[in-house]
Order: structure tokens, then C-alpha cells, then sequence
């Protein structure tokens, strides 16, 4: 008897914001876009019958392609989404959700991080995903704790300042 094993979902931990986003992805990729490369396709079609020769027809299609993939890759994201409410998260414990300010030993400089889901991480808003090395050394740490990184540009040291949720 042959039976197929089946894998655990994996679930991926995000803030509602971060799952507000990626709905808002998704209906413009289905309601905006699909619709807008349908008629850029047609259009191509209608201009040139010769579709292998028609640079337009084929330019349309390799983005129908990645448009219909990013469709897919958000309906999983969203089907697999477990979404934290960090509003009702509290304690000086870093975990998801946390807000971490934080002092470089060597530089002294200040840095303030979110710790959010890999869809919704974004360095340059303050945001940094839960599987970033950076975040997984804060995770279980509290305020005056002092943790190592091992980044690309090698160790670096860090002061944890404070701890809230936003």
C-alpha cells in the first residue's frame, strides 16, 4: 500500500499589518494587473499575428508569467500566515513583535528594530525578520543584555536599551 506522507504545513508568523499588506498585494495582482496584461496581450495580438516574431505579445506574456506567479506566492503566504497580534504582547522578554532599541559597542550608535515575518521585513523602515540572524541572537534576551552577531562584515556587539510593543 502506497501512502503518501504529508508535510506539516509551515506556518509563517507575521503582524497583521505585514498580512494587511500582502492582501493588498494580492487584490491589486488579480484585480489591477491581471485585467491591465489580458488586454496588453490582446492589444499585441491584434497588432502583429505572428506571436513567436512579436516582441510586444511575447514581453506581455513573460510578465503575465511573473504575475501569475507573485499570485501564487501570495495565496501560499496568506494560506500558511499565522498572524500575531503584537498589540497584546507585553513583558521586557524579546519576542516576535518586539520593538529593540539598540547600541552598537563599537560605534555607540542607536538603532531601533521590529522584529517582524520574513514577508514583511524591510531594513530600511526598521523592520527585521524573525529568521535574521540579528533577531534570532535578541529572541529570549531583556533590556541591558548585551548580545554577538555574526554578520557579513564579521562580530558585532550590541546593547539591548529597551524593550516595547507597538
Amino acid at each position: 500500500m502506497n501512502k503518501a506522507i504529508e508535510a506539516p504545513i509551515e506556518r509563517l508568523p507575521m503582524t497583521a499589518d505585514g498580512y494587511a499588506s500582502l492582501q493588498d498585494e494580492l487584490r491589486h495582482r488579480i484585480k489591477i494587473e491581471r485585467p491591465r496584461i489580458g488586454e496588453r496581450i490582446q492589444d499585441a495580438k491584434a497588432d502583429d499575428t505572428n506571436l513567436p516574431e512579436n516582441a510586444d505579445y511575447q514581453a506581455a506574456k513573460s510578465e503575465q508569467e511573473l504575475n501569475e506567479t507573485r499570485i501564487a506566492e501570495l495565496q501560499d503566504k496568506l494560506a500558511r500566515a499565522e498572524v500575531i497580534d503584537v498589540s497584546r504582547l507585553s513583558g521586557q522578554t524579546i519576542k516576535f513583535g518586539a520593538t529593540v532599541t539598540l547600541t552598537d559597542d563599537d560605534t555607540r550608535e542607536r538603532r531601533m528594530w521590529q522584529i517582524v515575518g520574513e514577508s514583511e521585513a524591510d531594513a530600511r523602515r526598521g523592520k527585521i525578520s524573525v529568521f535574521s540572524p540579528l533577531a534570532r541572537a535578541l529572541i529570549g534576551k531583556t533590556k541591558g543584555a548585551l548580545v554577538e552577531v555574526i554578520t557579513p562584515g564579521g562580530a558585532r556587539a550590541y546593547k539591548i536599551d529597551k524593550v516595547e510593543w507597538r
